[in-house]
């Protein structure tokens, strides 16, 4: 589903990503993982053609460009006007209109929120009902592939288990390829099957428990003592 070889992202004079190469397959999810400021919001980006950079990327064996229509995108922060006067519904219906309302009350229960809430306007919503939201308008018309940068961010325990239901839901369901950057390495490690280990470089890829190692997790994270107990969570 996603080919990127030798990415490399460079502002000014300043190198965001240099080299990067892997491969994740149809209906895989894999995780991306690296500390602040490695440049996991800037590969997304690159991955999706929203900002220049050198190398190959092609999703589904398309350029970026292509291919659009089929990608669903959640942001790491979604800068909107509060006061704007956009309804839920209005919302989830932005990518493609007239959705019938049972398939918006599906998906917004999907993702633990009431039917009630489609009526009220983006801005009045908290930001977990918010992160919400945008994983169902991202979710709605089942993209081959979906990509999303720290979702799981203002959402509660118990949400985030729905959250991880959902994923694996996606993908079994309607063979959807799910990318997503995560800070949570314990829970990911049980979920996902590619880990996308990234400091300004591929630092390792592959499965969790395979590419995870004491080793590449110091060199990831830049500790000596660094370690990752997997914990077998029912997601």
């Amino acid at each position: 589903m996603i080919q990127v070889k030798n990415l490399s992202v460079v502002f000014g004079n300043q190198t965001i990503l240099s080299h990067v190469s892997f491969d994740v397959n149809h209906g895989e999810i894999a995780a991306i993982i690296g500390p602040n400021g490695s440049g996991k919001t800037t590969l997304i980006r690159a991955v999706l053609g929203l900002i220049p950079s050198d190398g190959e990327v092609l999703i589904d064996n398309e350029p970026p460009s292509h291919v659009r229509s089929h990608v669903g995108y959640v942001p790491q922060r979604f800068r909107f006007d509060p006061n704007f006067p956009i309804t839920v519904r209005e919302y989830l219906d932005l990518p493609k209109p007239h959705v019938h309302k049972h398939e918006h009350a599906h998906k917004l229960k999907e993702v633990g929120l009431e039917a009630s809430i489609l009526h009220k306007p983006l801005g009045s919503l908290s930001g977990g009902q918010l992160q919400r939201v945008l994983i169902a308008q991202a979710t709605i018309h089942h993209p081959s592939l979906l990509i999303l940068d720290e979702p799981s961010t203002g959402i509660d325990i118990v949400g985030e288990e729905q959250f991880y239901d959902l994923l694996k839901e996606q993908r079994d369901q309607h063979g959807t390829t799910v990318v997503l950057v995560s800070h949570d390495i314990a829970v990911i490690s049980n979920v996902v099957d590619q880990v996308i280990c990234v400091n300004k470089k591929l630092v390792c890829f592959g499965p969790p428990k395979q590419a995870l190692t004491q080793e590449k997790l110091s060199e990831l994270y830049g500790k000596t003592d660094t370690s990752l107990y997997f914990h077998h969570r029912h997601y």
